[in-house]
């Protein structure tokens, strides 16, 4: 082997975690931007990767770390889970660390609602529950998916 190939199993890839049927295992979707030579334009290209994750400590959106294993679990799972970068909720810059909605930070927000007033209706960032406060209730990301093959009258809450 040469050295690329010995030190490319030490990369991390950074990726969303998706709903997974695998036990003891997430489904990690990889993005990656391909160039298009004819068009001289980049296209996205999603890999899909299983990472060994045992505690589940990653749910269904979360930005996670992924690192190449060793030697493979099975033919399947080929990384494991090195940890959390952003959950899925609560977006925060990378430079400035400040917590984001859409495309301004809150704080600019929250200095908008002192000029003009704040409506009753807005939604108070501050006093939302973190995330798994509503488990069960409204946030179903910490059940067990499976594979929905057909639409009937009894709820499928957890069916991808």
């Amino acid at each position: 082997m040469n050295k690329i190939a010995t030190k490319s199993k030490h990369f991390l890839l950074l990726g969303q975690c998706l709903p997974c049927l695998k036990q003891n295992a997430s489904k990690i979707r990889v993005r990656k931007m391909v160039l298009d030579t004819n068009l001289n334009m980049y296209f996205r290209k999603d890999k899909i990767y299983f990472a060994h994750d045992p505690n589940k400590i990653c749910k269904s959106g979360d930005i996670v770390l992924i690192k190449e294993l060793d030697k493979k679990f099975t033919t399947l799972i080929t990384h494991s889970v090195e940890e959390i970068v952003y959950p899925l909720g609560d977006v925060v810059d990378p430079i400035t660390g400040k917590k984001c909605v859409v495309g301004k930070y809150r704080e600019q927000i929250d200095e908008a609602n002192a000029l003009y007033g704040k409506k009753e209706t807005a939604f108070d960032y501050d006093k939302a529950p973190p995330r798994g406060k509503l488990e069960g209730t409204k946030d179903f990301t910490h059940g067990v998916t499976y594979i929905k093959y057909h639409e009937g009258e009894e709820e499928q809450p957890f069916g991808v």
